[in-house]
C-alpha cells in the first residue's frame, strides 16, 4: 500500500515536471487525493506563487482540457454557469408567428438555446476537465452558496430543464489570494494546500528549466537576489512568473553573471517591480545591499 502511493505520488511528480512545473510531495498528495476522491482542492497563497500555473499543468497531466472562471465582484450563474441566448428565442417566436405556428415554451428552453458557461461546459465534458475557479476570494458569498450544489454534487440546476449532472466529474481546483475570508461551507467541501514562494534552491530549478539559455551561475544569482528581494517591504513581491522574465532579460543583455554595479541591473528591474512606491523604495542603495 506504502508503495502504491509512493508510486503515484512520483508519477504526478514527474507529470507535472513534463510541463515544466516543479512540486514537492506535499502538494503532489494534495492532487492525488483532489483525482482519487473527486473533491475540489482549494490552493491558498501570495499572487505569483503558481496556482493558476498548477491548475495549467495538471490538465496538460491528465489530458484534459482547462477550463477557467475568472471570478470577480458580482460575479453570479449567468456568469459561471448559463444563460439563455435571448436573441436567438426571439428570432424562432417572431419566425413561428410569421408562419403562423404555435411556440412551445419546451422549444424554445432547450439546449439549443443554452450559452454554457464555464461550470455547466465542465460538467458535461465527456472525458472530464479541469475546472479552474480563479481568485475565488474576488466574488461574494452569494456566489460561494451558489457553488456549494455545483462541488457537493457536481450537478446545476436549470429551472427550464431540470438538473445538469456530470458525465465525468471533474477536477476542480479553486484558487484564492487572501484577500477576504472564504466561508467554512465553501471550505469544508474542498481539500486545502497552501502555496508558499519557493526557496532558493527549488526557484533556481524552475529557472533553469523554464530559461534553459541562461548561464547556471546567473540563474542561482537571479533566484537568490529574488529570494532577498521578497523579505523587503514591498507593495507587490514579485511572483515566479516575474523572475523568469528577469532572468530572460538579463540573458538577453548577454549576461552571465549579476554585475556589482546596480545601474547595470536597473533598467531591467521593470520585471521585478510592478509599483510606484516599490520603484521608489528600491533605491540604488537598496539594490547594492542586495547585490551584495
Amino acid at each position: 500500500m506504502v508503495d502504491q502511493l509512493k508510486s503515484a505520488l512520483e508519477s504526478i511528480r514527474t507529470g507535472l515536471r513534463q510541463s515544466e512545473y516543479l512540486c514537492d510531495d506535499q502538494l503532489a498528495g494534495s492532487i492525488h487525493l483532489a483525482i482519487s476522491l473527486g473533491r475540489p482542492l482549494l490552493l491558498e497563497g501570495d499572487a505569483g506563487v503558481g496556482k493558476t500555473a498548477l491548475a495549467k499543468a495538471v490538465s496538460e497531466m491528465l489530458d484534459r482540457p482547462l477550463i477557467r472562471l475568472q471570478c470577480f465582484e458580482g460575479l453570479d450563474h449567468h456568469d459561471a454557469v448559463y444563460e439563455w441566448n435571448y436573441g436567438r428565442q426571439l428570432t424562432e417566436i417572431r419566425l413561428a408567428e410569421a408562419a403562423a405556428k404555435r411556440v412551445e415554451s419546451a422549444s424554445i428552453y432547450s439546449e439549443e438555446f443554452l450559452i454554457k458557461k464555464p461550470i455547466l461546459r465542465a460538467l458535461q465534458e465527456p472525458d472530464g476537465a479541469v475546472l479552474l475557479i480563479d481568485e475565488i476570494d474576488r466574488s461574494d458569498e452569494a456566489f460561494e452558496a451558489y457553488l456549494l450544489e455545483a462541488l457537493s454534487d457536481y450537478q446545476v440546476s436549470i429551472p427550464e430543464i431540470g438538473t445538469v449532472q456530470s458525465t465525468t466529474v471533474p477536477i476542480v481546483i479553486l484558487t484564492s489570494n487572501g484577500t477576504r475570508d472564504l466561508s467554512d461551507a465553501l471550505r469544508r467541501r474542498c481539500l486545502y494546500h497552501y502555496l508558499e514562494y519557493p526557496d532558493v534552491s527549488r526557484e533556481a530549478e524552475i529557472l533553469r528549466i523554464k530559461v534553459p539559455e541562461a548561464d547556471l551561475r546567473l540563474v542561482e544569482q537571479s533566484a537568490q537576489f529574488v529570494n532577498t528581494l521578497r523579505k523587503e517591504d514591498l507593495e507587490k513581491k514579485p511572483g515566479i512568473a516575474e523572475s523568469i522574465d528577469w532572468l530572460r532579460a538579463l540573458t538577453l543583455h548577454g549576461m552571465h553573471s549579476l554585475p556589482d554595479d546596480p545601474l547595470l541591473i536597473k533598467g531591467s528591474l521593470s520585471c521585478l517591480i510592478k509599483t510606484a512606491r516599490d520603484r521608489t523604495d528600491v533605491s540604488e542603495d537598496v539594490l547594492q545591499r542586495l547585490l551584495g
